[in-house]
């Protein structure tokens, strides 16, 4: 017994030492994955977004603008209150090309661009330029029936 005690002396005071590296390992890992988390969720959102304008402009022909809110704010007419659907998301992020469309006819393309992702934990950087996002459909005619048969 006395032994034991002698030999275990120069450990006292170990495990303080032993538990703020793993409590720091940890602590980054936690947050590691919380911000892939947010970037995935991001990404998946600015990807509905593009989805749902160009779906909105295949029925709305020919408006741009309201196409860029619904991107942005999830609805075509927004105010100055409205939040965006994505925190820091713009219409100046969004582009909408529509080509030759009509009833049955052409595309229209939205797109959105230079989105810059901030990240909350500091030790990893401010901000990520996220890639270009686009959906493209085809012109439908929603029910309507074309002038010449």
């Amino acid at each position: 017994m006395l032994r034991r005690r002698l030999r275990n002396r120069g450990e006292r005071g170990a495990t303080l030492p032993e538990l703020a590296l793993a409590g720091v390992i940890f602590c980054t890992a936690s947050f590691a994955v919380i911000e892939f988390g947010r970037l995935l969720w991001t990404h998946n959102a600015l990807v509905d977004a593009t989805r749902k304008g160009a779906r909105y402009a295949v029925m709305n022909a020919q408006n741009t603008a309201a196409v860029k809110n619904m991107v942005v704010y999830g609805k075509s007419s927004a105010t100055g209150s409205d939040t965006p659907i994505v925190s820091g998301l713009t219409t100046g992020n969004v582009s909408v090309t529509y080509s030759g469309f009509g009833v049955k006819a052409g595309t229209v393309e939205v797109k959105i661009t230079g989105y810059q992702f901030a990240f909350v934990i500091p030790l990893i950087g401010s901000t990520l330029t996220m890639g270009e996002y686009k959906t493209t459909l085809t012109g439908e005619s929603a029910g309507q029936v074309p002038a010449a048969i």
